[in-house]
């Protein structure tokens, strides 16, 4: 049996690093765990969710030229799928899709299209502001002994 791409296997933790762990593989061959492939969480300390000679269940991800076996723990474990319409986020809340405004051209809700000379003088004024703004700040703080220079 070769090891291909996809497959999943039992393997025996026979090494640990601050970048992962090394795992023997059932034909004497031996691939790494990267600490982000460890689990689905943030892993800090690999030592926390592994120990030498632990057994295993990886997923091989990918399978090097030069014999290097790239594994996952977190992919190897069977997930349930995600429902329709839901895509997963980052913080592993599903995400259900927003509702659109038929009304403004398939535009999200509360987004008013804007065209050019609207964008343009609402730029105009942020910065007029940001600028004075600015100047009020830096003109405090220049002189000595609060007497301002005329």
């Amino acid at each position: 049996m070769s090891i291909e791409v996809g497959s999943k296997l039992q393997g025996k933790v026979t090494g640990i690093t601050n970048f992962g762990a090394f795992v023997e593989l059932p034909e004497g061959l031996t691939g790494l765990v990267h600490i982000s492939e460890v689990a689905d969480n943030y892993v800090k300390d690999i030592n926390d969710h592994l120990k030498i000679g632990d057994q295993v269940e990886v997923k091989v991800i990918n399978v090097e030229k030069d014999g290097k076996i790239g594994l996952s723990i977190k992919k190897a474990k069977d997930r349930p799928p995600v429902p329709e319409g839901e895509q997963q986020r980052s913080g592993g809340r599903p995400q259900r899709p927003r509702p659109y405004n038929r009304d403004r051209g398939g535009e999200p809700r509360g987004v008013v299209k804007e065209n050019f000379e609207q964008k343009m003088a609402r730029f105009l004024k942020d910065s007029e502001d940001r600028l004075s703004s600015l100047k009020r700040n830096t003109e405090s703080k220049r002189g000595g002994r609060g007497a301002r220079r005329g």
